[in-house]
């Protein structure tokens, strides 16, 4: 059975830091894309970031570009994405997702996982 279990999501200020995990089990970890998507209240899911099976490919929302970093440790099972300089319109429910295969895509239908998300609330 796959589970992913994001962590680390909290409330933090304008301009705080906070690093959300997502731990991957039940399936082969380094075959997988990973991804970060968010959903804010009354909104669509939306994508974040993604990265390559390897770790050497990413890809970014415009909205987060310079301030978010996704990594993977494949040896650990687990994403992360290190967001810095958080704004109030970063506030929403965090979810990482597992696409089995080796294409990126920043779209949400083509993940075959997900986890169950990670409440971020940024205060101003």
């Amino acid at each position: 059975q796959v589970q992913l279990v994001e962590s680390g999501g909290g409330l933090v200020q304008v301009g705080g830091s906070l690093r959300l995990s997502c731990a991957a089990s039940g399936l082969t970890f380094s075959s997988h894309v990973m991804g970060w998507f968010r959903q804010a209240p009354g909104k669509e899911r939306e994508f974040v970031a993604v990265i390559n099976r390897g770790g050497d490919t990413t890809y970014y929302a415009d909205s987060v570009k310079g301030r978010f970093t996704i990594s993977r440790d494949n040896a650990e099972n687990t994403v992360y994405v290190q967001m810095n300089s958080l704004k109030p319109e970063d506030t929403a429910v965090y979810y990482c997702a597992a696409r089995t295969g080796s294409t990126v895509t920043i779209t949400a239908p083509m993940y075959n996982y997900w986890g169950q998300g990670t409440q971020v609330t940024v205060s101003s």
